[in-house]
């Protein structure tokens, strides 16, 4: 499309708001009107060269009691039609009863452009434009000449020639008509649209690898989240030149915003492709093709965005050890965290390749940098990754430009996935360093300050289809991202000791210990013998303190028998005290069987609870202490209690011996330290940012010290002028 007169129509429709909507709606609220009659002006320019024949053939099926309308297709030349007298233009005849026509045009579309009327909520809108007399302004500014909104060549008001506007050009004119909407209401486009040229490097890397494989016979092409569209068409326009036409293309996607919705459906209309190709709803909690594979899937889903509202249609008990139920089957290899769902939809189209075929499937799809690494090893999003990479079908991420999108500045990557690999990339995964191939715009567009130039896409193409290493492209083993996470053990080590102090925290109960001091410091041993005529201050004080207790807390802290029986524990504490002395213990394994033995002596009965109420009362870590044991093997094998606060975690690369490595890194330095192998995790990430690191290193003194002088000569007498003047 031509880029004057697409920045021209866009400019002319974004106009059409403060001229006619002012004061009528507020701004948040133009988007609601200016994108459905755009839609619909596009539709009634497509449909009014065949007007007549409509109604004629219509009025045959009344006469002849035909309910079926699928003659209608033939005599609109579209999957949709308009049984009403009316027209755009011929609206604008009767200014008087226009709103009351409008209502009937609308009432003559076909019933899938009803559900794109419905999904706009168009009709919501209707009695404020007519109650504020904007419904004839709006619809003369659209039949306006000086804009071409069809797909034929037209003249404007002066005879010059407006080219016809193609359906990509379509989409270029809603995709940004939506961001210039949501920039200018401060809307969060986390559905924001990808760039025209990040969509042409997709396309060209998806399909150029396979173009001679590519043979007669039709074939699927997806995106789980479409948004208007724009993806697909991109795709099937490239690929059917890329094939010469030999080949079929039919589009699949799914929406969840009803508004770009709508804009997809009607693109797909116009173009012939069966509307039921284009499903509504969350990709995530309903599939909307659950029963297909795709040939070719491309995608930028939404990322930084939460998967809660999906997430009951998806697991059960999420998060819970040993009770999460994954229910939806494209979802069985992980869960990402739940606050971030990009990774859903990479799971997604995973789930949706073809295994059978002599093409497989092939995947494009864009995300941000917490796809690479976030999430631990055996974690959701590591699991995701390393499924993906342990079947060897990630072929090659892409890095692109910063601030190359509309409405974020954050890094991101275009993964490409298939199942079919080349025999030279098999067991390998190539990156692409595409930061630095950019253009600056002059005018930025939101956030979006560079554009990648077709120069620039051919360099990357060529780089992926060459497949070898140069300065911005690195090619590594599948392993190479893979790494063991080891889980490194200290032994607990415990002194123990019955000293006056520990003994006397038994006096308290450890949960509401705070609380159990405030009482006895103002009410004394009255708690064991008058509890009852405090309970009034005590509960003052908890509510003036806004201190809030658990009822089983505060029934604990009013009762009496409660303080009575954490004396009774304190004192037989006190009696083992005696019996022991209050010196330490730094062996506690010899400690604690001479407890038991004074236990014994003493005749003193403890409850299992009470038992490790006082253990806890007296014991305390000490690096210097005795390792404890917690159990010796029938051939002498010591093993010990691990200390779970000096507990640690090492990332051992798959190409290195993990023992090798633990001897190395952790026992040369940590000799008691031991690995629980039983916890040794695999996962994956990719660092892509640390592959590509070049080495800067600093200025040296002399070229600091001669640029200082440099400065300092560039200002001589610039002090003495500013305070003698």
């Amino acid at each position: 499309m031509d880029q004057k007169v697409h920045n021209q129509t866009i400019s002319y429709i974004w106009s059409i708001a403060d001229d006619v909507l002012r004061d009528v709606f507020v701004r948040g609220k133009y988007r609601d009107i200016i994108l459905p009659f755009t839609v619909l002006r596009r539709l009634d320019v497509l449909l009014v060269p065949t007007k007549e024949q409509v109604l004629s053939t219509n009025q045959f099926l009344i006469e002849q009691n035909i309910d079926e309308k699928t003659a209608l297709e033939s005599a609109s030349g579209y999957k949709f039609w308009n049984v009403s007298n009316f027209t755009f233009e011929t609206l604008l005849n009767s200014p008087g009863s226009i709103d009351a026509n409008l209502e009937a045009y609308l009432d003559g579309f076909s019933r899938n452009v009803q559900e794109i009327i419905g999904k706009f909520k168009l009709r919501n809108q209707l009695q404020t434009m007519k109650e504020a007399g904007v419904t004839f302004l709006l619809i003369e500014k659209l039949c306006n000449k000086e804009i071409n909104l069809g797909t034929n060549e037209a003249k404007n008001s002066r005879g010059e020639t407006l080219p016809p506007l193609t359906n990509l050009g379509m989409g270029y004119v809603f995709e940004e008509l939506i961001r210039k909407f949501n920039e200018e209401n401060n809307e969060e486009a986390g559905e924001h649209f990808t760039p025209r040229e990040i969509i042409k490097l997709m396309t060209h890397i998806l399909f150029e690898p396979v173009k001679d494989k590519i043979g007669k016979g039709t074939y699927l092409i997806y995106d789980p989240a479409c948004g208007s569209g724009g993806m697909l068409t991109e795709a099937e326009q490239f690929a059917l030149g890329i094939t010469e036409g030999k080949a079929n293309f039919h589009l699949y996607g799914q929406e969840v915003n009803p508004e770009t919705y709508a804009i997809c459906t009607s693109d797909m209309l116009i173009k012939g492709e069966e509307t039921s190709n284009i499903s509504y709803g969350s990709t995530l909690s309903k599939d909307g093709f659950g029963h297909l594979h795709f040939d070719f899937m491309l995608s930028n889903p939404p990322y930084g965005k939460s998967w809660k509202i999906d997430e009951d249609a998806i697991v059960d008990e999420r998060g819970k050890k040993g009770k999460e139920v994954i229910k939806d089957a494209r979802f069985q290899v992980g869960l990402p965290s739940i606050d971030d769902g990009q990774l859903l939809f990479l799971s997604n189209m995973v789930s949706k390749m073809k295994h059978d075929t002599k093409l497989g499937s092939r995947i494009a799809t864009v995300h941000n940098g917490s796809a690479l690494f976030t999430g631990d090893a055996g974690g959701g999003a590591s699991e995701i990754r390393r499924h993906i990479i342990e079947n060897d079908w990630l072929e090659c991420i892409i890095a692109l430009p910063k601030n190359i999108f509309y409405n974020t500045g954050i890094p991101t990557y275009v993964w490409i996935v298939s199942n079919r690999k080349d025999p030279k990339r098999k067991g390998k995964v190539q990156l692409i360093n595409a930061m630095e191939l950019y253009v600056k715009l002059r005018k930025n567009l939101g956030q979006k300050n560079c554009e990648m130039n077709p120069k620039h896409i051919e360099e990357i193409t060529r780089l992926y289809l060459d497949f070898k290493e140069t300065d911005i492209s690195k090619i590594y083993d599948n392993e190479f991202f893979g790494y063991n996470k080891i889980t490194v053990e200290r032994p607990l080590r415990w002194s123990a000791r019955f000293s006056p102090e520990s003994v006397g925290t038994l006096r308290f109960d450890s949960g509401i210990r705070d609380e159990m001091e405030w009482v006895f410091e103002h009410c004394g041993e009255e708690v064991y013998s008058g509890l009852e005529k405090h309970k009034e201050r005590i509960e003052s004080h908890l509510s003036k303190q806004d201190i809030k207790l658990k009822l089983s807390d505060k029934s604990n802290l009013l009762s009496q028998e409660f303080w009575l029986e954490q004396l009774g524990l304190m004192q037989k504490a006190e009696q083992l005290r005696e019996k022991l002395g209050d010196g330490p213990f730094d062996d506690y394994n010899e400690f604690e069987p001479l407890v038991q033995k004074a236990v014994k002596d003493l005749k003193l009965e403890f409850s299992p609870k009470e038992w490790k109420t006082v253990l806890e009362a007296v014991r305390f870590k000490n690096e210097d202490a005795e390792r404890v044991i917690k159990k010796i093997g029938k051939d002498g094998t010591v093993a010990y209690e691990a200390d779970a606060d000096l507990r640690d975690y090492e990332n051992v690369p798959l190409s290195q011996d993990i023992g090798e490595y633990f001897e190395r890194e952790v026992l040369a330095h940590v000799p008691d330290a031991w690995m629980d192998e039983t916890k040794t995790v695999k996962g994956y990430e990719i660092s892509f940012t640390r592959y590509f690191y070049t080495y800067v290193p600093p200025r040296s003194l002399e070229e600091i010290t001669a640029e200082i002088l440099a400065l300092e000569k560039e200002t001589d007498g610039i002090l003495s002028d500013i305070v003698n003047s």
